[in-house]
């Protein structure tokens, strides 16, 4: 095996020749898995009877990567009824005993990072370092919760008696079958995450995937089964948006955990819970905005802002889509930005010097195509704007310039709709004070940013910031690229439900409910 090379999200280059050289080997693996047939797993059966529905690759959207039999309703309700049945016996099996497979995974993830990174990267469309990434924060998922149940003894705890006959303990248990619904921009993270959290807590889970993301969490699945996870632990329902409602809608559901839109996630919130409340963990999406003193490092702001907004091609909730800069660093920074711009890498993302893939599907060009004309007529396009439709090496696929936009009013629509697309919007500011009153005027409130060298001014911006996770004078991404046991990850206000971050140290306290126990002998 060569040796590794450590990616996360903040990794800014991959100048390594042994990483590449495993990537193109996993990538052989990966083009031998094309053209599969992929079933519904319902307790350790693979299911058949349901519809096939492709799904192709953007990079090339003339090669179909797999068809899948999409999940029925009927195997919603026996992988839930399933999940219950067995939900008694891994909520009893000794915490110890779930780490250790659970662990066995993430290694097992780790080592089959190549292939099932270069998987992704056709799949979605991810760049190298953003797909091995992806990949290797899903392994990284199963180890830190497994290091929080270590940590805190399987979160079993002697608490003072009043008489000496009494003994009286905080016992944290399981709420049974937990739901996840993940999307197709994290594949295998956001997906893995939520699984980890819930399966190391004693819940079992049924997991209902985009169907973009269903090859990667097919191969999720592999790893849990191959590490010796028991088939009633895990189940996988994939399909449509139809299978997330019965998932969101079954009585027995217990618990659940939701990645995607605002809308689709209040409406979750809000239904879920029927006969009695039930946890519902959203993670909702975000606005993300980058402040820019008059006392910034230029370079380094139009670094971080370009690597935050271009990214992913700005498919993530993190991405940075609109900036607020003083107007003493304003043409500054346009110019830097648009050299950044103009300067990345567009293409197949499975070759090495790409940076920007395509986006996903035709409703996100859609989506940036009507951005684009809106700034053109209402503002100006500094950079981009350009639909390519093809790779350099001529595969059609869903290809858009990095764009940056300027001359709109603060109130514009693209100051304030989410896009999901590379596009990013900048204003000029009077003041700091006038930045943060900009970036906090959303219902959302997931990431930000910050450049300035003045110590006060960052101060000033972390105590009145209105998001969960923030960054100042960081070049690795402004606003996108938190990593497990580094920097949580959950969104305030409408981007998130919880309060508790994916990554950190209260996340998997959600997937347990307290149970107080007194025995007098």
């Amino acid at each position: 095996m060569a040796s590794r090379f450590r990616v996360t999200y903040a990794t800014l280059s991959a100048d390594n020749d042994d990483l590449h050289a495993a990537y193109e080997q996993g990538l052989e693996t990966a083009r031998s898995w094309f053209g599969s047939t992929l079933p519904t797993y319902v307790d350790g059966e693979a299911r058949t009877s349901g519809e096939l529905f492709d799904v192709p690759s953007p990079v090339d959207t003339s090669v179909v990567l797999c068809h899948v039999h999409a999940a029925t309703t009927a195997d919603v309700d026996d992988a839930v009824a399933a999940a219950r049945a067995y939900g008694a016996e891994w909520a009893r099996t000794p915490w110890r005993e779930r780490v250790a497979i659970l662990r066995r995974a993430g290694d097992l993830i780790s080592e089959r990072s190549n292939e099932l990174a270069a998987l992704m990267s056709m799949e979605v469309g991810k760049n190298r370092l953003e797909a091995l990434g992806d990949v290797e924060e899903s392994a990284v998922f199963f180890r830190y919760y497994s290091d929080m149940m270590e940590k805190h003894d399987g979160f079993d705890v002697a608490m003072d008696s009043i008489v000496d006959a009494e003994s009286n303990r905080s016992v944290m248990r399981p709420y049974g079958v937990w739901g996840v619904i993940s999307p197709f921009n994290f594949p295998m993270a956001l997906a893995a995450g939520p699984t980890a959290g819930a399966l190391v807590a004693g819940n079992t889970v049924v997991l209902k995937p985009s169907p973009q993301g269903t090859f990667s969490a097919i191969k999720l699945y592999e790893c849990l089964r191959d590490a010796g996870l028991p088939a009633g632990a895990f189940h996988v329902v994939p399909g449509g948006d139809e299978i997330g409602k019965a998932v969101v809608a079954h009585p027995d559901v217990a618990g659940l955990s939701f990645t995607g839109s605002y809308e689709v996630g209040m409406s979750i919130y809000k239904q879920f819970a029927t006969a009695f409340p039930k946890p519902v963990v959203c993670e909702m999406g975000g606005k993300n905005p980058t402040i820019v003193s008059r006392k910034a490092d230029i370079e380094l702001a139009a670094a971080g802002i370009a690597r935050s907004a271009f990214g992913f091609s700005g498919q993530k909730c993190s991405a940075c889509s609109r900036v607020y800069v003083e107007r003493d660093a304003y043409e500054p920074l346009m110019a830097a930005l648009a050299e950044k711009a103009t300067g990345l890498a567009l293409g197949n993302p499975t070759d090495r010097d790409v940076f920007l893939g395509p986006v996903i599907d035709e409703a996100a060009v859609a989506r940036f195509t009507e951005a684009v004309d809106h700034a053109r007529s209402n503002g100006r396009v500094v950079a981009g704007g350009d639909v390519v439709g093809k790779s350099p090496a001529g595969a059609l696929g869903h290809y858009l310039a990095p764009t940056v936009v300027t001359d709109l009013p603060t109130d514009d629509k693209l100051f304030r709709d989410e896009l999901f697309v590379p596009f990013v919007a900048v204003a000029p500011i009077d003041s700091i004070d006038e930045g943060l009153a900009l970036a906090n005027d959303t219902d959302l409130g997931l990431t930000a940013g910050f450049f300035s060298a003045d110590d006060a001014e960052v101060q000033q911006f972390l105590d009145t910031i209105e998001a969960g996770v923030v960054y100042v004078n960081r070049a690795a991404g402004a606003t996108t690229g938190a990593w497990p046991g580094v920097q949580p990850f959950g969104g305030w206000k409408g981007s998130g439900t919880a309060g508790k971050a994916g990554g950190g140290l209260y996340y998997v306290q959600q997937f347990l409910r307290e149970q107080s126990r007194t025995v007098v002998s």
